[in-house]
């Protein structure tokens, strides 16, 4: 569904991104982990249209995506949850709802994808006609992901989702993915919480200094001295 290949992006001339290459199957979640600066936030916005590479191509479906402007990336298939959510707190939950709409191919709302997501987030339902800006930042979360799924995509990025929520909320986020999967939506996930992200993606890539290191699966997830050492590798 999603390939990256050869994936090389700078900043001023200095190498954020190096060759990078992987695959997304459709309906996987695939997880890409590292350290702090490792490149992984610069993938997921270079995929999204918000970054021009330097080098490499980023394909959906076998068509490329590279030098798209990113309203038409989103409409193509792709859709972004950034790091810090991003809703519009001014506006309903509902309203930032409809916003996720926009980006549809079709360009129409039904009552069916409003109700996909209540089921996955009860507290967005519950909560549709207050402000966003009065939610919660586990709440905020939930909006964001609901927002970006009721645009129908095929290919769901989120970066950091996890950051700043309590444990009870990241069990709801992390569970709310795992029905995604099951829907057939394809996932890649950066996320801070390398063994809970390794345990369950189909694979996790984990990148350093812009660069694959090394590929991990579930398997790997309680191998404690494998995690560590791919951190500092």
């Amino acid at each position: 569904m999603l390939s990256v290949l050869g994936l090389d992006v700078a900043y001023g001339g200095i190498a954020a991104v190096r060759d990078l290459s992987f695959d997304v199957g459709r309906g996987e979640i695939v997880g890409l982990i590292g350290p702090n600066g490792a490149g992984k936030s610069t993938t997921l916005n270079a995929i999204m249209g918000l970054i021009t590479p330097r080098g490499g191509d980023i394909r959906l479906a076998g068509t490329s995506v590279v030098g798209r402007k990113p309203e038409d990336v989103a409409r193509s298939g792709i859709a972004l949850v950034p790091e810090g959510r991003r809703i519009f707190a001014d506006l309903t939950v509902e309203e930032n709802l409809r916003l996720g709409y926009a980006a549809r191919r079709d360009g129409e709302s039904t009552e069916a994808d409003s109700e996909a997501v209540f089921e996955l987030f009860p507290i967005v339902k519950e909560f549709r006609s207050r402000h966003a800006g009065a939610l919660s930042g586990g709440q905020q979360q939930q909006l964001a992901i609901a927002r970006a799924l009721v645009a129908r995509p095929d290919v769901l990025l989120l970066d950091e989702p996890s950051l700043g929520l309590s444990p009870t909320v990241v069990d709801v986020v992390f569970d709310a993915l795992a029905r995604v999967r099951e829907r057939g939506i394809t996932v890649l996930l950066v996320e801070q919480r390398a063994q809970r992200t390794v345990a369950l993606a189909d694979r996790s890539y984990v990148i350093a200094n812009g660069e694959l290191r090394l590929t991990l699966t579930p398997g790997d997830a309680n191998d404690t001295a494998k995690m560590v050492a791919a951190y500092l590798s």
